[in-house]
C-alpha cells in the first residue's frame, strides 16, 4: 500500500506538470494515462480473466460505478492542471471516506450512530481549516478535489453494494475495461495528440498507474481491509514531498492541522466500521 502511495505520489506531479505546467487538457491526460495503464494490464487481465469474468448480472450497476471512478478521475486531473497545490488537493480528496458514510446513511440504509457522526462532522470541520472559504484566498477551484471525492465515495458505496453479488475479479475486471471507453468519451471535444516530450511522461504516469494499481489489489488479496487501510494515509507527506521537490510548493502549517483532524476523523469510522462487520459476522 506504501508501495501505491509512492507510485500515486509521483503520478500527481507528472499529471499536474502536463496540465498546469504543460497544459495539455485535463481530459487528454486522464484519456492516455489510463489507456496505457489499461495496455500493460492486459497480461494480467487476459486471456484466462476474461472468459470468466465477463459474465455478470449486474452490468448496468457495474456501468454507474465506473462512470462515478471517471468523473472523480475527471475532477481530480481537472484540479491538478487548474494548479490546485498538491498539499491541498490530496488533503481534501482524503474526505472521500466522511462522504461515503453519509451516502451509506442515504443510500443503503445503514444505521450510523452519532459518534461515526461526530467523526464525519469533525473531518468536515478539517477541510474547512484547508479550504479557508472565509478568506479572500479561496477560489471555487480548490472546491475541485472535494467534488472528486464525493464521486469517489459514489463509487465506493457502489462497490460495497455490488460486491454482496459479484465475485471482486469481476468488480476489478469492468472496472478496467470500461475507463478508457468512458475517458474517451469525456475527451472527444479535446482530443489532441500529444508532442514527444508529453508522450514520455504521459507513458511513465501510465505505467506507474498500472504497477500502483497491482499495489493496491496485492496489498487487499493479503491482508484484511482494516489492517491495510491505515497505510494509505502515507499519500500525503509523499505528496507533499512530491509536490515539493517538483514545485517547490511548501503547504501552511494549517495544511497538516486539518489533514490530522481529516485522518483521525476516518481512521475512527474505519474502525468503527470493521467493528460492526466483526459484530454482524459473530451474530451470523
Amino acid at each position: 500500500m506504501v508501495f501505491a502511495g509512492m507510485l500515486f505520489a509521483m503520478v500527481n506531479v507528472i499529471n499536474q506538470y502536463l496540465g498546469f505546467k504543460m497544459q495539455i487538457a485535463s481530459t487528454n491526460v486522464a484519456f492516455y494515462q489510463y489507456l496505457i495503464a489499461l495496455l500493460v494490464m492486459l497480461p494480467w487481465l487476459l486471456p484466462s480473466h476474461i472468459r470468466k469474468n465477463l459474465h455478470s448480472n449486474k452490468r448496468i450497476h457495474h456501468l454507474i460505478r465506473v462512470a462515478f471512478a471517471v468523473a472523480g478521475i475527471q475532477f481530480w486531473t481537472w484540479a491538478l492542471a487548474e494548479g490546485v497545490p498538491i498539499w491541498q488537493a490530496i488533503a481534501l480528496v482524503m474526505t472521500s471516506p466522511l462522504f461515503a458514510t453519509i451516502g451509506s446513511a442515504l443510500f443503503l440504509g445503514e444505521k450510523v450512530n452519532a459518534a461515526r457522526w461526530l467523526a464525519t462532522l469533525a473531518g468536515f470541520i478539517g477541510a474547512m481549516i484547508i479550504l479557508e472559504p472565509w478568506t479572500n484566498h479561496f477560489s471555487l477551484v480548490s472546491l475541485l478535489p472535494v467534488v472528486a471525492a464525493i464521486f469517489w465515495a459514489a463509487y465506493s458505496l457502489m462497490v460495497r453494494d455490488i460486491s454482496h453479488y459479484e465475485p471482486p475479479e469481476n468488480i476489478v475486471f469492468y472496472l478496467l475495461i470500461l475507463m478508457t471507453p468512458f475517458n474517451l468519451a469525456v475527451n472527444l471535444e479535446n482530443f489532441s495528440w500529444p508532442d514527444f516530450d508529453a508522450w514520455k511522461l504521459l507513458l511513465v504516469s501510465g505505467v506507474l498507474t498500472a504497477l500502483a494499481q497491482l499495489g493496491i489489489t496485492r496489498a487487499y488479496s493479503s491482508a484484511e481491509a482494516s489492517f491495510v487501510q491505515p497505510f494509505d494515509h502515507v499519500k500525503l507527506p509523499l505528496n507533499v514531498l512530491a509536490g515539493w521537490i517538483v514545485f517547490s510548493w511548501v503547504p501552511p502549517g494549517k495544511l497538516w492541522v486539518g489533514a490530522m483532524i481529516i485522518i483521525g476523523s476516518s481512521l475512527a469510522l474505519a474502525h468503527w466500521e470493521s467493528n460492526t462487520q466483526d459484530n454482524s459476522a459473530d451474530k451470523s
